[in-house]
């Protein structure tokens, strides 16, 4: 991955644990139904940080492929955060 990558990478990574956190906190005010789809997007969180471990250990697969598979997945979640996020307003 590039610099620039790595830093988009980072970027991305960075507002999406900040957002979790906050999101984290206002769990509780989550209706039922939006609690099925905060598990979810735990669960996709869970399979995006073992993406990222694989990507800083120097996978041996193509760190492109793997890039751009972390960029999607978090891309999916910054979305699902944004409509829990407006639920709650």
């Amino acid at each position: 991955m590039t610099d620039e990558g790595q830093s988009t990478a980072d970027k991305l990574v960075e507002r999406l644990r900040q957002e979790r956190d906050e999101l984290r906190v206002r769990a509780h005010l989550l209706k039922a139904e939006l609690r099925d789809e905060w598990d979810e997007v735990e669960d996709q969180w869970g399979h995006f940080e073992a993406k990222l471990e694989h990507l800083s250990k120097g996978a041996k697969d193509s760190t492109e492929d793997i890039g751009a598979a972390v960029s999607v997945l978090g891309e999916e979640i910054a979305r699902a955060y944004k409509r829990l996020r407006d639920s709650l307003k």
